[in-house]
């Protein structure tokens, strides 16, 4: 909490142009509806922020998943991108082929503490190595002659150059942030948390929108109560009209193996 009382402190007080929520809001506004990135990858290499990406996509799409202002017009921009993410260490050999090469413009923010929380020998330092490594291939890419001089470096024969050097060049030029503390404690992670949640509300802000509302979760709630109770044996032919018929078919599908399971 002192952590996260700090970072508000910060949000209130600082200059916009020094303002972390501000910058981070802004940056977000930007990589959205003038880069048109559909999705933002949060990338912690720290295993006790495994957690972060969970919690980050539910803080940005709950409040920021809005197609409406707060008059109710339609708002004509992106609004909250697609969040998903992974520990960085996880995520490189999982989905890091598409941030780099993918035809979708994925922006990232990358997330790492100076000094471990354990004393690991050199396994921090080759953590941080990936982590600058990664940031700066997304900015500067690789040319076709830096591909070549590589393969050239590693032996790899002539005859398998030309088929193998489209695949080794990267544009580059793809966004992403680096946010690095000294260390990830109690207090480091309450700013954190923070200056993602005013990062959310600057972002509200821009694009006109309630971020204190989740509509599309209550109307999700209330047919779901609805089709619970339709479900029951007696129940199906009353309620037949108020759905699609894709759904109808399905609760027939659930409940005839109701019926038949003991």
């Amino acid at each position: 909490l002192a952590g996260a009382h700090d970072m508000d402190h910060h949000f209130q007080d600082a200059p916009l142009d020094a303002n972390m929520p501000v910058i981070l809001g802004l940056i977000g506004v930007w990589n959205t509806d003038f880069l048109g990135s559909p999705a933002l990858a949060i990338l912690p290499y720290d295993e006790g922020l495994r957690g972060l990406p969970d919690y980050l996509r539910q803080l940005e799409m709950e409040s920021n998943g809005k197609a409406l202002d707060t008059k109710g017009r339609p708002v004509e921009v992106g609004t909250a991108p697609v969040i998903f993410g992974d520990r960085g260490t996880r995520g490189q050999h999982a989905f890091y082929q598409a941030l780099h090469q993918g035809r979708q413009l994925i922006a990232c923010d990358f997330i790492a503490p100076m000094e471990s929380r354990h004393t690991t020998g050199s396994h921090h330092d080759r953590l941080l190595a990936n982590f600058l490594a990664q940031t700066e291939a997304l900015m500067k890419g690789r040319t076709e002659a830096e591909a070549v001089a590589a393969m050239e470096d590693q032996g790899v024969a002539s005859a398998e150059m030309k088929g193998q050097l489209p695949h080794r060049i990267f544009e580059g030029n793809r966004p992403s942030n680096s946010i690095v503390a000294d260390k990830f404690d109690a207090f480091t992670l309450g700013q954190l948390i923070a200056l993602y949640e005013h990062k959310v509300f600057v972002q509200a802000v821009v694009w006109g929108i309630n971020p204190f509302d989740q509509w599309g979760v209550e109307w999700g709630k209330e047919l779901a109560a609805q089709i619970l109770f339709e479900m029951e044996p007696d129940s199906y032919e009353t309620f037949s009209q108020e759905h699609c018929s894709s759904t109808l078919g399905l609760i027939a599908r659930l409940k005839a193996h109701k019926a038949k399971t003991p």
